[in-house]
């Protein structure tokens, strides 16, 4: 098994508990720095007497070893070599979509153990990502697809986090002054979808220009942690009727698709799943 361990963005004392668990178990870890600054107290805290050797040189593990394409046999006996001792790819920044295709192709397994990086604590400045909000019946915002129009016009992804209702009062019990709660409820990517179809419809009852189609490639998560999670892509109206399981849910709706994050993404869709996607150019893809 392949393990990417995030080490979160202070000092080594930022692992997770499961992280740290699973360094513990492998016999070799390497450190990877070349999307991060190396934080040295890691060698420090890791040189565990299990471990054959602790590698902080992001040169030899992207360069020396990882250069040639992941189909070579070169990079194919590298992750045999590798998974032959039992290692773990410790990281310090994001998972890699190029190694973990490189593993795979080589027939070895991964496994991703998330923590905090820049890609959610950059909400500490203020600025927001896009929420789809649940409409109720006098109530049915559209801006949130306003937002995603003007992503998908610019060939940006879009992330969406939908809502979820939690210790919410009725309105009879509220006025009232009853402390009686309603069920809690989670907004599933279906209910997103068929929202966002609406919106849909509207634009095309108005006569609008739209920003996607029930044919757009999206991508659905589930319960994203590292045991259970779901993670599948396809067109909007295919994942409808994808059972992404419990919450949480969130939706990111495709802009313009690189070739490896289409490679990426197949490995999460059914046969079917990415028909829709066309090529602009070499290395550009669009649905």
């Amino acid at each position: 098994m392949l393990y990417f361990i995030g080490l979160g963005l202070g000092d080594a004392k930022y692992i997770t508990v499961k992280g740290l668990e699973i360094v513990r178990q492998c016999s070799r870890v390497y450190l990877e720095d070349y999307t991060s600054i190396l934080w040295y107290e890691v060698l420090e805290h890791f040189m565990l007497p299990a471990a054959d050797q602790l590698y902080g040189d992001a040169d030899f593990i992207f360069q020396q070893d990882l250069a040639p394409a992941y189909s070579t046999k070169a990079t194919s006996t590298w992750f045999k070599d590798l998974i032959s001792k039992g290692n773990a790819k410790f990281t310090l920044a994001t998972t890699h979509s190029d190694l973990v295709l490189r593993a795979l192709n080589a027939g070895i397994q991964y496994h991703v153990i998330h923590n905090a990086s820049i890609m959610n604590a950059v909400g500490c400045c203020g600025l927001q990502t896009v929420s789809i909000v649940f409409w109720t019946d006098t109530w049915r915002p559209e801006s949130f697809y306003d937002k995603i129009k003007k992503n998908r016009d610019m060939g940006l992804h879009t992330l969406c986090l939908l809502d979820i209702k939690v210790k919410e009062q009725s309105m009879k019990n509220l006025m009232r002054g009853r402390n009686i709660y309603e069920p809690p409820r989670y907004m599933t990517f279906a209910q997103a979808a068929e929202q966002l179809l609406e919106i849909l419809q509207n634009q095309r009852d108005r006569g609008e220009e739209l920003a996607m189609t029930q044919d757009t490639v999206c991508v659905g998560l589930a319960q994203i942690r590292a045991e259970v999670q779901t993670i599948h892509s396809g067109t909007l109206q295919e994942l409808m009727s994808c059972d992404l399981g419990g919450p949480l849910h969130s939706m990111i709706i495709s802009g313009h698709l690189h070739s490896l994050e289409v490679d990426m993404l197949k490995l999460f869709s059914g046969p079917e799943g990415l028909k829709t996607l066309k090529m602009t150019d070499s290395s550009t893809y669009v649905s």
